[in-house]
């Protein structure tokens, strides 16, 4: 069974809180690693995050939310909509509160709203660090949701009797849960290879998450007109009419130099990590300022990692003048030839304008990145190569084999080393006899030993 199978069928726990009660950091402590952003000031994590948990040998899903805070700003609404839309489908809630402050007008808001729903609610005293704090937590009885869980995320005191009482608050839904992934296993049969990652990157504030949105077909994504919203990597699996497919919204990036927040640079790495994972690169482009050196940066980093890339030329509504837009248009292809021959888009993410235009192409670019070409057709276009353009020096390819895909990676024995510019050479025979598009091509050099 695949794990977004398994995730269909576990239950879900959502963490949720008022902003900076240490909602990721229990996150965090449960997962056993960092994957969600950890910083001491409100507003961190603003996307909701879900990730595969286990206690005991139970799993089950944990979700981590911004901090629920109805009544403050525009991107304060948003946040407190994703939590809330979390909380819908949750078997349990995780209603997280500071044990050192205490009781809250924002703790008895959010306790008010948990009330009303079905979900069953589970209260934890966050930041009991000693008994004294311990002895502290039975203030928020007042809050009217049962008695308090003390524990510390941050030093993981009480964690494990937290978790006993999470497994046996869930116990029921995850038995029903794994009978039924059982029952659907035995008909299932794995697919070949794993659906495609398709991430959407590009510098803050461009219009990702909007893109993202739109492709995914919900407000997965908090989506502001201020840059640097969204904080995490946030992967969703979408089926469409030619299969499924995972599409990966990432932080906006800018250059390290820039970077003098600690979350802003975990954002970064986590970029960069979503963009070495991925099969596919939506590189979004704000096509009202043009191709910046940040997005020639971003470019190259992203070209290094191997990926097929479609360039995304959002905004494109905003632009008028016919000839501003050939302006724009010979612009990227100037500034960003070193890519290759990727397909250009000009899209309105806002409007939906122009998107319908990507699925042919996103198409085009899975198969070319998973095409395997058969070792007699490879050995038969590098023998014609040679025979149109022979190797200077007498150096000759003896034979030749495609060893992997994701990218299309080539090794190739020769007699003695190949000089750089006829493996370009041979890599555009290959990339032109197969018709590789701009998907990337790895050339591996082996020597014949004597």
């Amino acid at each position: 069974m695949t794990d977004d199978q398994q995730t269909i069928q576990l239950p879900t726990v959502v963490i949720v809180g008022r902003p900076n009660v240490g909602k990721s950091t229990l996150f965090n402590r449960i997962i056993g690693e960092q994957v969600a952003i950890v910083e001491n000031r409100p507003g961190v994590t603003r996307d909701r995050k879900e990730v595969e948990a286990e206690w005991l040998g139970r799993p089950f899903l944990l979700v981590d939310t911004g901090g629920w805070l109805p009544g403050g700003t525009d991107l304060d609404a948003k946040v407190s909509r994703q939590v809330e839309a979390a909380v819908k489908s949750a078997d349990l809630v995780l209603f997280l509160v500071d044990g050192a402050v205490g009781v809250t007008e924002d703790d008895e808001s959010i306790a008010i709203w948990l009330r009303r729903i079905k979900s069953p609610v589970l209260l934890v005293a966050n930041k009991a660090d000693n008994d004294r704090r311990e002895g502290e937590r039975w203030e928020f009885l007042a809050l009217g949701l049962g008695d308090p869980i003390p524990v510390s995320a941050l030093h993981g005191r009480r964690a494990g009797d937290l978790l006993d009482e999470v497994i046996a608050r869930i116990a029921d839904v995850s038995a029903a849960g794994i009978a039924d992934a059982e029952e659907a296993e035995q008909d299932w049969v794995p697919p070949e290879i794993a659906p495609p990652r398709v991430a959407v990157v590009g510098r803050p504030n461009v219009g990702k998450s909007t893109l993202f949105n739109r492709l995914v077909g919900e407000d997965r994504s908090v989506v502001h007109d201020m840059p640097g919203t969204t904080r995490d990597a946030i992967d969703t699996l979408v089926e469409t009419e030619d299969g499924p497919i995972v599409f990966v919204d990432t932080a906006g990036m800018r250059r390290r130099s820039k970077i003098d927040d600690a979350a802003e640079y975990y954002s970064f790495v986590r970029a960069l990590r979503a963009i070495d994972d991925a099969d596919i690169a939506l590189f979004v482009i704000d096509a009202t300022e043009g191709v910046t050196g940040q997005d020639q940066r971003l470019a190259e980093r992203v070209d290094a990692a191997g990926c097929p890339i479609v360039l995304m030329l959002n905004k494109w509504e905003l632009i008028d003048d016919a000839d501003r837009r050939l302006d724009v248009i010979a612009d990227v292809k100037r500034k960003l030839g070193f890519i290759g021959d990727a397909p250009i888009l000009k899209i309105s993410a806002l409007t939906g304008m122009g998107v319908h235009k990507l699925r042919p192409v996103l198409q085009d670019a899975i198969e070319q990145y998973h095409r395997r070409v058969p070792t007699r057709d490879v050995n038969k276009v590098i023998a014609a190569a040679q025979q149109k353009q022979p190797a200077p020096g007498g150096t000759r390819v003896l034979y030749a084999m495609q060893g992997a895909t994701d990218p299309p990676t080539f090794t190739l024995f020769v007699n003695r080393e190949l000089p750089h510019t006829y493996l370009r050479y041979l890599e555009r025979s290959i990339r032109e006899a197969f018709d590789f598009g701009s998907t990337p091509i790895k050339l591996r050099v082996r020597r014949r030993t004597e």
